[in-house]
């Protein structure tokens, strides 16, 4: 792998130790978050706050944003609002991020672990028909029940991966024919489109994530994407569910303090103007590893078809876990910070008594065999 380690280091050729993905501040960053200081407003009220759900919703095609302190809230109120509570069952995928699963975890529900697909590193349809066929009825209220414990299967919260699109589409159908709510897991594509369509608004409810290793971030921060009804919902949710009043705190009903403060705001309104050309760069940066990696025989994690993917992470998949690990202490001695991928989350302690589907060989061996190249925008490709 010496050739890949020196390939990456002509990539980022003024960097002692290369990070995996690092923030670029080359807009406005400064003026606005300046402008939130002088105002007085830092805090959860403020222009920025307003001025970014707009066009959070506008760039994206989302009737309605919502912004919120981070995406594991955002996946967690997304599920309170459609009343996914204690005894019901939420099926996701076992190789995603550990907040997909705790957001679940957060209301009382279990969540039911479904392999993913080779072609996308998302959520396999077939594997999610599978389980539902073969372990789930409908009842006499079309709810989707779980045969064996009886638990109601009620929402479905599928993750495009590194900012790969999933078949989206397909699980959508799938979920309708079952009547199974479908959340999106957006938190990694801002960016990403599935033929034409922004990822995180084929479901009822898309959230996304704005942390700082994101594509774009806010330093912190996360978002809703939603109709209008539901959207107006999240949105009074995520405030403390507080009636609106010139002077009085009434509350009505159980709330969320959620709130993206306006100084988080006001970064992430300067980095939305910034998206596109991220984009442009990152995807020129998978073309350059797609390059190499066909150089030296090692299969690279293309975007889907029918996807426009952001390329948030680079991935490439090694002929075996002993080969990963060599080389992930090679990159390393070489201040080269590349990782694998996340432990499968049905193998951790606290999930690993929780339901799965019949098969989880693609999640197995995408983590025995996956290395996520380091991504951050070049800046030699920044104009």
């Amino acid at each position: 792998m010496r050739d890949l380690i020196e390939f990456i280091r002509d990539l980022y050729p003024d960097q002692d130790r290369i990070a995996l993905h690092e923030p670029v501040f080359a807009g406005n960053e400064l003026a606005y978050t300046q402008q939130a200081i002088e105002s007085t407003f830092v805090s959860s009220v403020g222009a920025f706050v307003d001025r970014f759900e707009s066009e959070l919703a506008n760039y994206t095609g989302a009737e309605r944003a919502v912004a919120v302190v981070n995406g594991t809230s955002a996946l967690h109120v997304a599920l309170h609002a459609i009343d996914v509570g204690a005894d019901d069952l939420v099926i996701t995928q076992s190789f995603s991020f550990v907040a997909t699963a705790n957001a679940i975890s957060y209301t009382g529900a279990e969540p039911v672990f479904i392999d993913i697909e080779r072609s996308t590193l998302g959520m396999s349809p077939e594997a999610l028909e599978g389980f539902l066929d073969s372990a789930c009825d409908r009842d006499d209220n079309g709810k989707t029940v779980h045969k064996t414990t009886g638990k109601v299967i009620k929402a479905c919260i599928p993750m495009h991966t590194f900012g790969h699109p999933c078949r989206i589409d397909v699980i959508r159908t799938i979920c309708d024919d079952w009547g199974i709510i479908l959340i999106e897991d957006a938190a990694e594509s801002m960016g990403s489109t599935f033929k034409g369509q922004h990822t995180g608004t084929f479901g009822s409810i898309g959230a996304v994530s704005f942390n700082g290793n994101k594509i774009i971030t806010a330093g912190a921060g996360g978002a809703l994407l939603a109709n209008h009804a539901i959207g107006a919902e999240l949105k009074h949710l995520t405030t403390t569910a507080k009636e609106a009043h010139p002077w009085g705190f009434r509350h009505d009903q159980l709330g969320f303090n959620y709130r993206m403060p306006n100084l988080n705001a006001a970064l992430a309104c300067a980095q939305l103007e910034q998206l596109d050309r991220f984009v442009v760069n990152k995807r020129l940066i998978a073309e350059h590893y797609q390059t190499i990696c066909q150089k030296l025989g090692v299969e690279f994690i293309s975007e889907p078809d029918n996807a426009r993917s952001n390329y948030w992470l680079n991935a490439m998949l090694t002929s075996s876990r002993d080969e990963r690990d060599k080389t992930l202490h090679s990159m390393h001695d070489n201040g080269i910070l590349a990782r694998p991928g996340w432990d499968p989350l049905h193998t951790l302690p606290m999930y690993e008594n929780c339901m799965t589907g019949d098969d989880l060989t693609c999640t197995t061996e995408v983590f025995d065999r996956l290395i996520n190249l380091p991504s951050s925008p070049m800046s030699s490709l920044t104009e």
